[in-house]
């Protein structure tokens, strides 16, 4: 309970001032005069001013705040770490334990760190802000922290921390801890699919005397090149870029011989993204047709294609005396094209070719050793394909997966999918393709096959092949036995889904990953892993997930459409993670690609040391050789330290929250009448004795 004195006056301060001159002139002039009853006259005058004044009496009733200390838990995957899980539970517990016995304190317990795949770091900081941020900064008593001290938001300052409070570290772990890392010093982010990428990086030893050690890089699981580097100087390692997407480069060191910490930052990781300069097609059109318009507004809305297209308009037998001179047409340069330059294209399409002479056997032979080297081809037949001047006819027979029987079936029909198709990426999940029949255009016309030696992912006309693939040793190829696309791309009876069609065709074609038929993904969805394993086959096998820090998980996926199984976990640790059905393998990383908790691992008590010396506290270690110790804590009351030899402090606030306030006025009612009134008659009485 507090008492006090406030003021109201009643007049303005100019007058009230005023009248206290008044009085203090009138009141020097009595004592100097020696007037009778100088000092009860001055007393009567005083009074007057001060009942203009509106003096009153206030009484207070304040209740004390509770001071507030916050213990910070370091749950960071490098708490893991030998054990340092055991020490935290033991610390934590003795702590609260002597937390709770101090009165007028209340103890918040808040556990920061945890690996969540969005925050780089162990960010203790951070989480204690949010903590206290409905607590005013005079009742903060302090913060115990219990950490392996590698804390990567640490304030530059007291003042960044928005309290007056001290700062305790109690540090896990042991002194002299053995560790070994793989520092990444430059990697690159992007890398032209074709060409070649350089890392440099340096493997580090702390706590160990090793000069060498011996490092094996991977790409994509596979083994690139294994050899022993020096311990500390930075190393150059040249790795090729194969294919578009992510490209997992793994840089791993040896274990310290007679044990480590932790063989998990033994491991760098670098993700580099495979794009392609530019994709060089061969569009080969033999005469002008409606479908010549769709395969050319295809590849040239796509910014990444480098179209080279030409449309044989005049084949050698076509002479109508007309001279050369006088023609404006450009002669097709198959020397070049198909001898010459023929491995700079990625794919070469066919579009209503047949055999007029333009192309000599040899660039057919050309042409089919291109597949079989790594080349596409891709051909979009018409009724050409099933006369005697038919491509079949030529070196290209033995890459082609259909052969012509010599008709061509024409009547309305839906080009339909297969069941392989149903499961293929090419044509899975087409819009249009669920119900019977498919909701897109019919089509007029298919080529017959007499046998087919690929893969048919779509039929027409009494169920004859309509889409063809194939793989020929290294390269692929593509047949459409129908040159009806273009009525998807005119809207005919509503369109069709061409666009995407014949996109992912030539993607397919062109090796892209995510189109592979057989295919394991490893893929992170927020704060989980997906698991798909693309098959054409009717089962799949379990998988192996293996963690960054080894442990391994069986899971067996669920079928959630055709040809495509999945399987959904939570992601509990930052880094590498694998999947494995022991014929395919994928890897992703989650989190950052290296992430800083891992980068050092040991225990230290330098890096919280200058916060906690600033404010008054102390970083110390649990364990200093003689076994688990943890400080006495003490309330104390001011002061500028709060850290001895064996005990650590906090600091308890005075604050209080007013629960009632008293006012009495002294000149209001019966009290300043009598006051007055009593000193008149006092001044009266003095006069008239």
């Amino acid at each position: 309970m507090n008492f006090g004195v406030a003021f109201a006056p009643l007049v303005s301060p100019q007058i009230l001032w005023a009248a206290v001159g008044i009085t203090a002139v009138l009141a020097l002039v009595l004592f100097v005069a020696r007037s009778r009853g100088a000092a009860i006259r001055a007393l009567a005058l005083a009074l007057v001013v001060l009942a203009l004044a509106n003096p009153s009496l206030t009484r207070e009733d304040r209740q004390p705040l509770s001071s507030v200390a916050v213990v910070v838990v370091d749950k960071s995957p490098s708490q893991n770490f030998g054990d340092r899980t055991q020490q935290t539970a033991a610390a934590r517990a003795a702590v609260v334990e002597q937390l709770h016995k101090i009165p007028g304190l209340e103890t918040r317990v808040i556990e920061a760190g945890q690996a969540d795949g969005e925050n780089d770091g162990t960010r203790l900081f951070t989480a204690l802000n949010s903590a206290l941020a409905d607590v005013p900064p005079d009742r903060i008593a302090g913060v115990v922290m219990i950490t392996d001290g590698r804390v990567h938001d640490v304030p530059a300052n007291v003042s960044a921390l928005g309290f007056n409070a001290p700062v305790q570290a109690l540090i896990t772990g042991h002194e002299n801890e053995r560790d070994r890392r793989v520092a990444l010093i430059a990697a690159p982010r992007f890398g032209i699919v074709g060409q070649s990428q350089t890392i440099t990086y340096r493997v580090e030893d702390q706590g160990a005397s090793e000069t060498s050690a011996q490092v094996t890089v991977r790409r994509d699981g596979n083994v690139l090149q294994t050899q022993t580097v020096p311990v500390g100087v930075p190393q150059s390692v040249d790795i090729p870029i194969p294919h578009e997407g992510q490209n997992i480069v793994e840089i791993e060191a040896a274990p310290l011989p007679g044990g480590e910490l932790t063989t998990v930052n033994n491991r760098a990781v670098v993700s580099i993204d495979g794009v392609r300069d530019k994709l060089r097609v061969l569009l080969v059109s033999g005469e002008p047709n409606p479908g010549e318009r769709t395969w050319r507004n295809l590849l040239k809305s796509d910014p990444s294609v480098d179209l080279v297209h030409f449309t044989i308009l005049r084949p050698p037998e076509k002479q109508d005396g007309t001279p050369i001179n006088e023609l404006s047409l450009i002669a097709f340069p198959t020397r070049e094209l198909f001898q010459q330059k023929i491995n700079q294209f990625q794919l070469i399409i066919f579009d209503r070719y047949a055999r007029q002479g333009v192309l000599p056997m040899i660039y057919f032979d050309n042409i089919a050793q291109y597949v079989r080297d790594g080349g596409a081809v891709l051909v979009d037949a018409g009724p050409d394909y099933a006369g005697q001047f038919s491509i079949w006819h030529t070196p290209l027979d033995s890459i082609l997966p259909a052969e012509p029987s010599g008709e061509v079936t024409e009547q309305p029909f839906h080009p339909q999918l297969t069941k392989l198709g149903r499961r293929h990426p090419v044509t899975r999940g087409l819009e249009g393709s669920d119900s019977d029949p498919p909701h897109w255009s019919q089509w007029f016309r298919v080529v017959d096959s007499a046998s087919t030696t690929g893969t048919t992912i779509m039929k027409g006309a009494d169920n004859q092949p309509l889409l063809v693939l194939a793989r020929q040793d290294q390269g692929r190829v593509a047949l459409l036995l129908s040159d009806q696309m273009w009525l998807w791309a005119r809207g005919f009876q509503g369109g069709g889904p061409q666009l995407d069609l014949l996109r992912r065709l030539s993607h397919w074609l062109m090796k892209e990953p995510d189109l592979e038929e057989e295919a394991l993904r490893l893929k992170v969805s927020g704060h989980n892993l997906v698991v798909q394993r693309q098959t054409m086959g009717d089962s799949v096998s379990d998988v192996t997930l293996t963690s960054p820090s080894g442990a391994a998980r069986v899971l067996k996926l669920d079928r959630v459409q055709a040809g495509l199984w999945q399987s959904t976990v939570a992601a509990d640790e930052l880094g590498l993670w694998r999947a494995t059905d022991g014929k395919l393998t994928a890897l992703v990383n989650m989190g950052p690609a290296n992430p800083l908790e891992f980068a050092q691992v040991t225990s230290t008590t330098k890096v919280l040391a200058p916060i906690a010396k600033a404010t008054g506290g102390s970083s110390r270690r649990l364990d200093d050789g003689g076994g688990l110790h943890v400080p006495r804590i003490v309330a104390v009351r001011s002061g500028d330290t709060y850290a001895g030899r064996d005990w650590i402090g906090l600091k308890m606030s005075d604050a209080s929250v007013v629960r009632g306030i008293g006012v009495l006025p002294v000149f209001t009612g019966l009290l300043g009448l009598l006051l007055l009134l009593g000193t008149l008659a006092g001044t009266w009485a003095r006069e008239g004795r």
